[in-house]
């Protein structure tokens, strides 16, 4: 009797242990749902905002060339220095350009590519951002180094790899399982856990591709706060002061434009598809420009000297290590944004089918444990209220 009770104790911690962990499913499944809806969190934005869209006056308008952009924002604010132009991933969306007004602040317009019109400003917290820092590392400020929040969700890459790795062990022959329908009317335990099997099934491949990513951020982490860097990227010097040009009257003689810039970096680096170009701050800076080449995970840049029109610096994928093309390559890949709408609403879709994975996980869990626990508590229930008879019994016994 006595390894009896202590059998039904044991079962109750154990209960106890796994009611324990719900925080821990719930944390999961709010990372996953935020990581889906930071994938398109742009494209949300850009439908609620038209300050956003790169709207066609006409339908034979074409766009204007950066130096075009740069002299329409000066004839609107000739005041206003800007420092740097971004056409983010779709031709849909307005350039950003990062300004700095002569009161000393420095927001980021919405331009119109095809007029140089500033359509608006950008906030300085928009959904994007918040969906992002929710799902990156739950809000929780950066001080100094990473943030705890960070490394919380990025932890989450391993148990994430270990339970696809134990998950692919328990279902036997997983690849049978495919095109393997959901049964309805069979109770909900049944449905949902055809549901996740057949979630789980299908993004073998996603959840492969978000945990080895999400590890390496926690990597990155780590390094970062270390100190240890792995990156090979070239310092580029400023232009030493007896290499600038002067006018007549002593001042630094007039920079190349833009185009002309544009123009010697993309003939530098063939194939380039410039999409951020950062002007000089000072009369000694470089024209800094970049964007992505034929590899469409990674950036390729350069540094053209304003006065000579030499490309002072280049930094392409060639001169990348093994390593540092395989770490450049993981935040793009763990968010999608690689390839424009396609391969993001791919990842949404996905994204989407690992939060159902995750929720139907969770409620099988859930369902399964409080039928534990029930059973449990009816069993300790019936074992106390026997436990006065049998003394009642002993006691009667008794001489």
């Amino acid at each position: 009797m006595a390894k009896s009770t202590k059998k039904s104790k044991s079962k109750l911690w154990f209960l106890v242990h796994s009611w324990l962990a719900l925080p821990i499913w719930f944390f999961v499944l709010i990372v996953c749902f935020t990581g889906m809806l930071a994938v398109v969190s742009q494209e949300i934005v850009w439908l609620a905002n038209s300050d956003v869209r790169a709207s066609k006056p006409s339908d034979g308008a074409e766009r204007l060339s950066f130096q075009q952009i740069i002299d329409a924002l000066h004839k609107a604010e000739p005041d206003m220095a800007v420092r740097m132009l971004v056409q983010p991933e779709g031709s849909h969306f307005a350039l950003a350009a990062s300004v700095t007004n002569p009161d000393g602040t420095t927001p980021t317009l919405y331009v119109n590519p095809y007029t140089g019109v500033i359509q608006g400003k950008a906030p300085d917290f928009n959904f994007e951002a918040f969906t992002r820092a929710l799902h990156g590392w739950w809000l929780v400020p950066f001080t100094n180094g990473y943030s705890w929040g960070w490394y919380l969700v990025s932890l989450l890459g391993l148990p994430m790899l270990a339970s696809l790795v134990t998950g692919l062990v328990v279902y036997k022959k997983f690849w049978r399982g495919f095109f393997k329908p959901v049964r309805s009317g069979h109770g909900s335990r049944i449905f949902w856990g055809d549901v996740h099997r057949l979630a789980g099934v299908w993004s073998i491949w996603f959840i492969t591709v978000i945990s080895i990513t999400g590890i390496w951020f926690l990597i990155q982490a780590i390094l970062g706060d270390n100190h240890i860097t792995i990156s090979s990227e070239p310092i580029v010097p400023v232009i030493a002061r007896e290499d600038v040009p002067l006018t007549a009257d002593g001042s630094p003689a007039p920079r190349i434009d833009l185009d002309a810039a544009a123009r010697i970096a993309t003939e530098a680096i063939p194939g380039l598809e410039i999409t951020f170009i950062s002007l000089p701050s000072t009369a000694y800076s470089h024209v800094e420009m970049g964007g992505r080449g034929w590899y469409p995970l990674m950036f390729q840049t350069a540094s053209v000297n304003p006065y000579t029109s030499n490309v002072d610096s280049k930094f392409l994928l060639e001169d990348r290590s093994a390593l540092e093309f395989v770490t450049e390559s993981m935040r793009p890949l763990h968010t999608g944004d690689f390839g424009g709408l396609a391969i993001k609403l791919i990842w949404f879709f996905f994204g989407l089918v690992l939060t159902l994975m995750v929720l139907s996980g969770l409620l099988i869990w859930t369902k399964r444990t409080a039928q534990a626990t029930a059973a449990t508590l009816k069993r300790t229930d019936r074992v106390a209220r026997a436990q006065p008879a049998r003394s009642e019994t002993s006691v009667e016994a008794q001489p």
